[in-house]
């Protein structure tokens, strides 16, 4: 559903309420959109939305590249951590190793 939920937040170029505005569901053969409440753009076509499949394909993976990124960077207390026990320059060397494991698409 998430491909499909950020289809969506491309075409109405922002995060929809989906309790409210955009009802989802998912039955087993594909998410669709089940109630479309938003008032700021009619409800897209499937060819509107299927336009949007690579621009929300590198949303969706951008979201697990900072994903894993947040989870190797730790806790802030644990980041301030590491500076403190080894540097600042150690510190900007080893996140800058984590955004090169995790790089992030264009978009």
């Amino acid at each position: 559903m998430s491909n499909l939920s950020n289809k969506i937040k491309l075409y109405l170029g922002r995060t929809p309420d989906f309790l409210e505005e955009v009802k989802l569901l998912d039955e087993g053969q594909g998410a669709y959109i089940k109630e479309w409440n938003a008032t700021d753009k009619p409800k897209p076509t499937d060819a509107q939305l299927n336009a949007l499949s690579s621009q929300a394909t590198t949303l969706e993976n951008n979201a697990i590249a900072l994903a894993n990124r947040q989870k190797e960077y730790g806790s802030i207390a644990s980041q301030i951590e590491y500076i403190v026990e080894h540097g600042v320059s150690a510190f900007i060397e080893k996140q800058n190793s984590i955004k090169t494991k995790y790089p992030k698409e264009s978009e």
